[in-house]
């Protein structure tokens, strides 16, 4: 049953159909060939619970701060105080990506959003100051990588409802490994500069040390929303869902502030976020079908019984699930991939012993590196479609080293766990 099910969901998938009619076809099919009940009826209530989930209500909240942000001109200002800082490290304004992304990533919750913004704003300097366009292009597709992990996190909120698994705490643990892997992609860059030179480019003009401080100014706008959004959750102020909604007010009064807001601003931005959300929810609603009928028909079970009766201790066990996600991020979208496995994995991974709180860390590593593995990266393709022409393969071969720093991380958090829990534990109590 459960080899028909696979077999089905990728003979879909590459059919090219829509991912959520995908998914849902799926979810009728076996009800279909398996059940003796007509388990498509249940559909109309499965709307309505993941419609009416109030964490969910989240999602659209934080894709509707990018979506502002995107238009407000923070990112500019930002991005140009950032490069006085680190631009004369070896590698110049690659680290200036990577910063910045790690900054716009902690206020806008999205890896596509991150991605595009850095990429509009750093593009012209590449050219300018005579960047590889690999390594260069590299930084930028797998800096918008942490825009799912470092909080507030959309895909963090979407495992958080699937796995039963609180969101604060998922938040708390993502933050030192999403700012560690950040400096990881840095440490990357630096070395490959060091060794190789002429890849850095030009390096920028000295900066002194007051025009330092006063560039400053311009990080504060971004890093207060983060504050706002990130903190009122750790300090218990609230909810995911009313910390979004802060996030909406804060970027309509930066953007209000730098004199960006207009009527037809906020109106592409309402219809970018009615896109986008449409499109996760869809996808969401047509997963949750198919757990609910894959639960019914009991192979959610009998494959969580079939892992933990294997002779294989709970690590073997794991890098066996990490390497069939490295394997599935090939060739599956990665917000299917997550959803539709979640409710699958987690079970395993707690009867084996893990806490579900740290596998959503390293859950979500995973699913960043399935986005810049070809051939269907979405940051590949968002980063080529920012550059607007050369090859395609500049980017796939810029990411590789910052692919194989996630897996550096990974191997950080298996061997020393407490990166991701030892602050949920400390904030807790525990």
């Amino acid at each position: 049953m459960l080899l028909v099910a696979v077999l089905l969901l990728l003979v879909l998938v590459g059919s090219a159909l829509h991912v959520a009619s995908a998914l849902g076809f799926l979810g009728a099919a076996l009800s279909s060939i398996y059940s003796p009940f007509p388990l498509l009826k249940a559909l109309g209530e499965l709307m309505w619970a993941a419609s009416s989930d109030f964490i969910l209500l989240a999602v659209p909240m934080f894709i509707l701060t990018g979506e502002i942000l995107l238009r407000s001109g923070v990112t500019e200002r930002m991005y140009d105080a950032l490069d006085k800082w680190v631009g004369q490290l070896p590698g110049g304004l690659m680290h200036t990506n990577i910063a910045a992304s790690a900054i716009f990533a902690a206020t806008s919750g999205s890896s596509v959003a991150t991605a595009a913004t850095i990429g509009t704003v750093s593009m012209p300097n590449m050219r300018r100051h005579g960047y590889n366009p690999a390594l260069f292009l590299g930084t930028i597709a797998a800096g918008g990588t942490l825009g799912i992990l470092i909080p507030p996190s959309i895909n963090m909120v979407i495992y958080g409802m699937l796995s039963e698994t609180s969101v604060p705490e998922l938040y708390l643990a993502a933050f030192i490994p999403g700012f560690l892997l950040a400096g990881l992609f840095s440490l990357a860059v630096w070395v490959i500069c060091l060794v190789r030179p002429a890849l850095g480019g030009k390096r920028s003009l000295p900066v002194g040390t007051l025009e330092r401080i006063r560039s400053l100014v311009s990080l504060g706008p971004p890093l207060l929303l983060f504050l706002l959004v990130v903190g009122s959750i750790y300090a218990g102020l609230a909810t995911p869902t009313e910390a979004a909604s802060l996030g909406v007010v804060a970027s309509l009064l930066l953007a209000l502030a730098n004199r960006r807001l207009s009527v037809a601003a906020l109106l592409r931005a309402f219809e970018g976020t009615v896109r986008t959300t449409s499109m996760v929810m869809l996808i969401v609603i047509a997963a949750l079908f198919v757990n609910f009928v894959m639960s019914t028909l009991g192979i959610t079970d009998a494959v969580v019984m079939a892992m933990t009766r294997l002779d294989w201790s709970p690590l073997a066990v794991l890098l066996v699930i990490i390497a069939a996600y490295l394997v599935l991020g090939c060739f599956v979208e990665t917000l299917t991939l997550m959803i539709a496995t979640t409710p699958i994995v987690v079970p395993i991974i707690t009867k084996l012993g893990y806490s579900p709180v740290w596998f959503g860390v390293v859950f979500v590593i995973l699913i960043e590196a399935a986005l810049i593995t070809p051939p269907i990266g979405m940051n590949l393709f968002v980063v080529q479609s920012v550059r607007g022409q050369g090859p395609f393969r500049d980017v796939v071969r810029g990411s590789a080293p910052f692919l194989l720093m996630m897996l550096a991380l990974i191997g950080l958090l298996i061997a020393a766990p407490d990166l991701a829990l030892w602050l949920p534990r400390a904030l807790s109590g525990k």
